[in-house]
């Protein structure tokens, strides 16, 4: 069931669901915030809420609405594209072979079939980042598992407009956008780390900082770096 908070000239949604923390979100590309509330809890606690984290909803905002955009891709030659953080221009071949992608030096070389549009190309291009990710993430989740003292069932790998990670506590699963394998590695790891430790605490709260700052003392860095960076423009849905 959904319902809306009116605090000044700000509208904010409201989700019931069956959990116990309320989930505050602010989301690309303008800002649009959600309240996820436990099923229970009375509109006005929502607002007392809400009214406290005001000035982070706006800081929030700004920064989202500040955010530097790629780009539409439009698949030419000598454009642009990062793979871990750095930059390679594109060497487009169209032939009747198997489509692939190779990275020689700083060269991407994209192999497409005759008459391919855009969509097929963006298709590509995200299934190639998506196997990156695929093939970065045992590693990473072997050496965090221990340290965490976590154990995830299964990891997903999918294009995700609004989130760079999220995780399921009950199906010990978690979720990462492909397009983490166009930011530096440390981008990937960070993220990880932070889905693991929603493992032990589902909400962002002073424990969550706590087990971040313990297990990832420099993980704010990487967020920064993370936030910083040029993201994809999107046709967003509503």
């Amino acid at each position: 069931m959904k319902n809306q908070i009116q605090i000044g000239d700000l509208t904010l949604e409201v989700v019931r669901k069956d959990i116990k923390n309320i989930h505050l979100s602010v989301h690309p590309p303008i800002g649009r915030v959600t309240i996820a509330a436990p099923s229970h809890m009375r509109l006005d606690t929502l607002r007392v809420f809400a009214i406290a984290k005001l000035s982070w909803i706006r800081r929030q905002q700004c920064k989202l609405l500040n955010q530097d955009r790629e780009r539409p891709r439009e698949f030419l030659n000598r454009e642009s594209h990062y793979v871990w953080g750095d930059r390679y221009l594109m060497t487009v071949t169209e032939v009747e072979a198997p489509p692939c992608i190779r990275l020689v030096h700083k060269r991407m070389f994209f192999q497409t079939r005759p008459g391919w549009d855009s969509a097929r190309k963006q298709e590509l291009l995200d299934g190639w980042y998506r196997e990156l990710i695929k093939t970065a993430v045992p590693e990473i989740l072997a050496t965090w598992e221990k340290k965490i003292g976590v154990k995830v069932n299964r990891f997903f790998v999918q294009r995700m407009k609004t989130k760079w990670g999220s995780c399921n506590p009950l199906a010990w699963t978690i979720r990462l956008n492909t397009d983490l394998a166009r930011k530096p590695r440390e981008c990937l790891e960070y993220i990880v780390v932070h889905e693991l430790v929603h493992m032990l605490e589902p909400s962002h709260n002073v424990r969550f900082v706590g087990l971040m700052d313990r297990f990832m003392p420099k993980w704010q860095s990487h967020r920064q770096l993370l936030n910083s960076l040029p993201v994809r423009q999107e046709s967003w849905d509503y």
